[in-house]
């Protein structure tokens, strides 16, 4: 069972001209991990940044890596991932035609494996796979862009997805990603969310790890 909640900020939101200094100040903080992602222009209406980037952000930081794919079939890139240093490598539900196979691959490469539902997506299509995962992102925005407005529906679909983890035993994490902040994260956490991603909320403010701070106070 969860105790302090497990804060993982957005790169997305980071200062791309300065990023040395937005690492530094994740390693320097009490974030968990850093979460990463990785979009390709066609699952989703925008691209973010690649393996270079990726490699790079890597290299310079020392929190655990938490890369969520945005792409179209990403069970392509469990090698690159794994190669340089993902501890979770999240795919998405609705880009995965071998989901179960998929989650297997990650596993055996030697990562933790993430399934992510959009939010029309609703939890039954996890039933299957639910005790295999490590995490279950659920977007509480579309995905594809930083800074959207919170969709209210995620707090019912985390209580149902929390209910559902119970009642099959899974050890599942349950991680949240869109509008999270200083309103929405006290609602995620009383209805059971495990991780919270927050880009915009950290990096724009004048105290990021201040920030980082009073999420992960939240139980």
């Amino acid at each position: 069972m969860r105790t302090i909640m497990i804060v993982s900020p957005s790169l997305l939101a980071a200062d791309f001209l300065h990023l040395d200094k937005d690492i530094e100040m994740i390693n320097s903080s009490e974030a968990d991990w850093l979460h990463l992602d990785v979009m390709d222009g066609l699952f989703v209406p925008n691209i973010s940044f690649g393996f270079p980037v990726l490699e790079a952000v890597a290299k310079a930081c020392r929190k655990p890596l938490d890369v969520h794919y945005m792409v179209k079939s990403p069970e392509r890139f469990i090698r690159q991932t794994v190669a340089f240093g993902a501890m979770m490598m999240n795919v998405h539900y609705e880009a995965c035609t071998h989901l179960h196979r998929t989650i297997h691959e990650i596993h055996e490469a030697g990562m933790k494996a993430g399934v992510t539902l959009n939010p029309s997506t609703p939890i039954w299509v996890l039933e299957d796979v639910i005790r295999d995962i490590d995490l279950v992102l659920v977007m509480s925005v579309n995905p594809g862009f930083g800074g959207q407005a919170f969709i209210e529906n995620t707090i019912d679909k985390v209580k149902r997805l929390k209910e559902m983890i119970g009642r099959t035993g899974s050890k599942a994490l349950i991680e949240v990603d869109g509008g999270v902040n200083g309103k929405t994260a006290p609602r995620l956490a009383e209805a059971g969310v495990d991780v919270l991603v927050s880009g915009s909320y950290i990096f724009a403010s004048d105290n990021p790890k201040q920030v980082i701070s009073s999420l992960k106070g939240l139980s």
